[in-house]
């Protein structure tokens, strides 16, 4: 079973359009990417654990409650998916589009339990990881500026950095860690191994399996 989790893991799905299952490409190549990243949000509930599948709807919660801009959002998505999906292209603005995925998984998640009742966001806001989480991605920001902001296809994304850092600061600790993790794996940032390292202390401390650090992250030694 996959280390992704949340938020984190309906990104990954993105990696690679092909590996997607029948019915979703299907979706959307006939419905188009909205329609489609609900489909894989329904997904979550038996591709990943019960606790996996539970943070999906704790990140989309973090994330609405946030007093983060929809820009900011939209941002964060399109830096961890490299450019996959871009909710306002289809005429939808980020918030909207996460709640509809909230929907989606909360109806999957009552279809194998009418009774679930959706956890609270819990975010993790504790300043101390916090901080560690805005040191890391300071440690790899001149190496993902330089790849989301010098490129021509797909298109440059500015202001990517500052979105991570206000995940992190505005919405929750582990998300931010999360999504910068998928960042560097969908842009193929390559990091040193004295950062590799950094990472995968800091997932330690969110409880996060060294796997998720070392599956697709370009390391270099």
């Amino acid at each position: 079973m996959t280390e992704e989790t949340g938020l984190s893991w309906v990104a990954a799905q993105c990696d690679d359009l092909e590996d997607l299952p029948v019915e979703e490409l299907d979706c959307l190549a006939e419905r188009g990417p909205v329609e489609a990243m609900l489909r894989v949000a329904e997904r979550s509930v038996t591709a990943l654990s019960h606790p996996g599948a539970v943070r999906l709807g704790q990140d989309l919660r973090r994330l609405l409650e946030s007093s983060l801009p929809d820009a900011t959002i939209r941002t964060v998505w399109l830096g961890a998916t490299d450019h996959v999906f871009d909710p306002a292209k289809d005429g939808i603005n980020a918030r909207a589009w996460l709640r509809e995925m909230e929907q989606a998984w909360l109806a999957a998640e009552r279809r194998n339990d009418p009774a679930f009742v959706p956890p609270p966001a819990a975010p993790e806001t504790d300043e101390g990881l916090r901080r560690n989480v805005l040191q890391a991605i300071g440690r790899v920001s001149g190496d993902l500026t330089g790849t989301v902001e010098n490129r021509i296809y797909p298109l440059p994304l500015p202001g990517l950095v500052p979105a991570l850092e206000q995940v992190t600061v505005r919405a929750c600790a582990d998300l931010g860690y999360r999504m910068v993790l998928r960042a560097l794996k969908a842009n193929y940032v390559a990091v040193d191994t004295a950062t590799h390292d950094m990472f995968i202390t800091l997932g330690n401390r969110f409880g996060h399996p060294r796997s998720l650090v070392t599956e697709g992250l370009n390391c270099r030694t």
